[in-house]
């Protein structure tokens, strides 16, 4: 692990892009923190099909990752496919305030999603393509904890708009499209990529033994990453929950307010610590918060419990999303970088998509406490396998 250097100074376009993540997930905030009450209120749709809809679309922003992550690294190029991909998910959001069924919902959600793909693994690896090994774990941290703070400013902005237009939640998503521009249009004038990045010649396609040059330890990372989201399905459940524990509808915004604030204040932190100490040890300390957040969840009476489970929940993110991410940089050889996070967002995606549906046929079958309660045991199924390959020393 390289030594970590205060003097270094987090590169603009990592700043540029923390921007970027802020305003569109302001944008997808105001409207994600109303779906599962527009979806199951408004629209009549069940749980069930609450979860289908989320694991659908968070499974589809992994698979086109995989394919833009290769693009980025056959052309040489991210920010055209950054800008895309940003561009597509602003066109995406007028879809959410005209939908009159839960299939339209579904469609916006798709496209919304691939437009996350088609973004995500080249916006992450500009971000380790630009920014010095020994404060790469502070840049994807300030990234992501960028990107949190829309993630709670954007519920917050809800819960106001829903008493400005007296709980018409289709006034509210028409405003989420300003911010969704306005994300699109940082990245068209002030992202810039390296200037010698696009300088070498483009490649040969991608054979299938060039993906098996990744190492070992690369796939270490996706093993945990996989059954890590399997304990951590849709946050379209953490609203629910809460709904069902009392919680008024005009206020259900307050529960991802709740998660993100504690999300956006550690994950900088975190992503510090992450260049400084071992990957294990924060690894472990969020699926530990991850597995309380669960227990609190399924067994907490009461709206004081499952905010405190909620709150567990946004540490965890906090202490892992940017070490997972900060890990698959590192395992990965430049020239594949954009393959390796298309890779891995697509199995952990195929990951989410099997433990939203898992999570929404458990609500339904046999109630909410069994969606957490299955949540836990997969979180310590995660900690036992951290624990093996700590001890294997081959991954970390």
């Amino acid at each position: 692990m390289a030594q970590p250097n205060a003097n270094i100074a987090i590169p603009r376009t990592v700043m540029a892009l923390g921007f970027v993540s802020l305003f569109m997930d302001l944008s997808s905030e105001i409207i994600h923190a109303l779906l599962p009450i527009f979806l199951t209120t408004t629209l009549g749709a069940s749980v069930v099909v609450v979860g289908v809809i989320d694991g659908i679309a968070e499974a589809t922003a992994s698979i086109s990752k995989i394919f833009s992550g290769y693009v980025s690294d056959r052309i040489g190029r991210r920010k055209s496919l950054i800008l895309m991909g940003y561009g597509m998910a602003a066109l995406t959001k007028p879809l959410f305030a005209i939908a009159q069924t839960a299939g339209v919902v579904l469609g916006a959600r798709f496209a919304d999603r691939i437009g996350k793909g088609v973004r995500g693994a080249a916006r992450d690896a500009l971000v380790a393509d630009v920014t010095p090994e020994e404060i790469r774990g502070r840049a994807f941290g300030l990234r992501q904890s960028m990107d949190t703070i829309g993630a709670f400013l954007g519920p917050l902005l809800a819960i106001g708009l829903m008493v400005l237009f007296q709980d018409d939640m289709r006034a509210v998503f028409w405003v989420a499209v300003i911010p969704a521009v306005i994300s699109a249009m940082i990245v068209l004038i002030w992202v810039r990529e390296p200037v010698d990045h696009g300088a070498q010649a483009a490649r040969p396609p991608l054979r299938l033994r060039e993906i098996g040059e990744l190492e070992q330890g690369f796939w270490g990372v996706v093993g945990i990453g996989v059954i890590f989201t399997l304990s951590r399905f849709s946050e379209a459940f953490l609203i629910l929950k809460a709904k069902e524990s009392g919680l008024p509808i005009a206020l259900a915004p307050l529960v991802l307010v709740a998660m993100n604030v504690i999300y956006s204040l550690g994950a900088y932190p975190a992503g510090i610590l992450s260049d400084r100490i071992s990957a294990k040890v924060l690894l472990r300390w969020g699926l530990l918060n991850l597995i309380l957040a669960d227990a609190l969840l399924a067994f907490g009476s009461g709206l004081l419990p499952i905010f405190a489970g909620i709150a567990f929940w946004g540490a965890h993110m906090a202490l892992t999303q940017g070490l997972l991410a900060k890990l698959v940089a590192d395992w990965s050889p430049e020239r594949l970088r954009g393959t390796a996070f298309g890779l891995f967002n697509l199995v952990t995606g195929v990951a989410m998509l099997i433990a939203s549906v898992l999570a929404g046929v458990l609500w339904d079958s046999v109630g909410s406490s069994g969606t957490f309660i299955a949540g836990g045991v997969f979180g310590l199924l995660a900690l036992g396998l951290s624990m093996f390959r700590a001890r294997s020393e081959q991954a970390y």
